[in-house]
């Protein structure tokens, strides 16, 4: 059976916990709590999507989106992240495969735009640029990236939830 990307369902809530912890275990620049993050913003129902990456029974991938507050008021902004992929898995093109799905699914819901946290090397092919005008405060200005999916850029300082400070 071919990979999948599709939906999460309450079934894979354990699998999804266990791959992001894998996926960011060896990782730099990582207080390793993104599975913590990913299940604070489902309890608090601020996971808007969430989509996993199957190959068979098994869980490879996972993205999560949840909505960001811009302090110039500008709506309808989300924050990609975390997106992980089993290590084994990686270097296979789902990450790539999560990303599409993703923004896809963003612009179907009629979003503005999307930011994330990450290499710019990796998330410029998915049209994210770093923008001075719009900042996550503490956070190397090249490192945050939006895209939007319009021609207008908000201004200002953006927010993510208060889960993404989950420690457990």
């Amino acid at each position: 059976m071919p990979l999948v990307i599709r939906t999460e369902s309450p079934a894979d809530c354990a699998a999804i916990e266990h791959l992001t912890a894998a996926a960011f275990e060896h990782a730099p620049h990582t207080n390793h709590t993104e599975q913590f993050i990913v299940n604070a913003l489902r309890r608090a129902g601020q996971l808007s999507i969430s989509l996993v990456a199957a190959d068979d029974d098994q869980i490879v991938g996972h993205v999560a989106l949840s909505p960001v507050s811009i302090s110039s008021g500008a709506t309808n902004w989300f924050g990609l992240g975390p997106i992980s992929v089993l290590p084994a898995r990686q270097g296979e093109g789902i990450g790539t495969l999560l990303m599409e799905a993703a923004l896809a699914d963003l612009q179907r819901r009629g979003a503005a735009g999307c930011v994330l946290l990450g290499d710019p090397a990796f998330y410029q092919r998915f049209g994210f640029v770093a923008r001075p005008e719009l900042v996550l405060p503490g956070v190397p200005a090249e490192y945050f990236q939006a895209v939007s999916f319009s021609e207008t850029w908000p201004v200002g300082d953006v927010s993510y939830h208060e889960a993404f400070n989950a420690t457990v």
